[in-house]
């Protein structure tokens, strides 16, 4: 790569590396190494891609915790698994334009490489592992919330992490013959900026579960989960 595109990408990717090797890795798709020249010892970037696969993972993992203290391991696991799917990944990658820079053997360029998402979502998560290889954990941090994490977690915080548990529900309870579950707001807790909603839903007129959330639509969607769980239509 020449120094200009180096530059070029760093400013892109929010970080200078100290070692430009390890970004070059990072762009070296598996095709190029049979063409490379003898001057160039790069591997190609498949154990930065598995590397980066777990840090991503640990870092979005963290956000996920710190962003939504009482959600169940469960709704994590969900919102993590949308966060880091190859799809996401792949867009973020093209939102970079990290497909401009990667260095791909004659075949794969013809074949349109460059713009391939299974391409991109790799190069992504190796570009994770350079940064954190080159920087430490925090360089990597930031990339992945400037990059994937910032906008995507309170855009879609309604959405992220689970199903519709209050319509699950209530077709569980329609199928059984029973009257919907009603949803009461019992407490708010916490300033104005930063409240806490205490929900319970009622089922015949009897308190069958209580759910939290920083929203009351999270809240209700807490409670009905929990009666879901009740009820046994759901594991804990």
């Amino acid at each position: 790569m020449a120094f200009t595109e180096i530059a070029e990408l760093e400013s892109l990717l929010g970080h200078q590396f100290r070692d430009p090797r390890w970004l070059h890795q990072a762009l070296m798709h598996s095709s190029r190494i049979p063409e490379r020249a003898e001057c160039d010892p790069a591997e190609s970037n498949e154990k930065l891609e598995f590397l980066g696969d777990a840090v991503l993972e640990l870092i979005v993992s963290e956000e996920l915790v710190r962003e939504f203290p009482d959600w169940s391991e469960g709704q994590l696991s969900k919102s993590r698994a949308r966060l880091v799917n190859a799809t996401a990944i792949s867009l973020s990658a093209q939102r970079l334009g990290v497909g401009k820079y990667l260095l791909l053997g004659r075949g794969e360029e013809k074949t349109g490489g460059r713009t391939k998402p299974a391409l991109l979502a790799d190069a992504y998560e190796a570009l994770i592992a350079a940064i954190y290889l080159d920087g430490g954990l925090e360089a990597a941090r930031g990339f992945v919330r400037r990059s994937l994490v910032e906008g995507t977690i309170s855009v879609e915080a309604e959405r992220l992490g689970h199903t519709d548990h209050k319509s699950a529900l209530q077709e569980f309870l329609q199928s059984r013959g029973m009257t919907p579950g009603a949803y009461h707001v019992i407490a708010e807790t916490g300033p104005d900026h930063q409240k806490t909603f205490r929900v319970e839903v009622r089922i015949g007129g009897q308190v069958t579960a209580i759910g939290c959330g920083r929203t009351k639509k999270e809240a209700e969607q807490s409670a009905a989960i929990a009666a879901l769980i009740q009820l046994g239509v759901e594991e804990n």
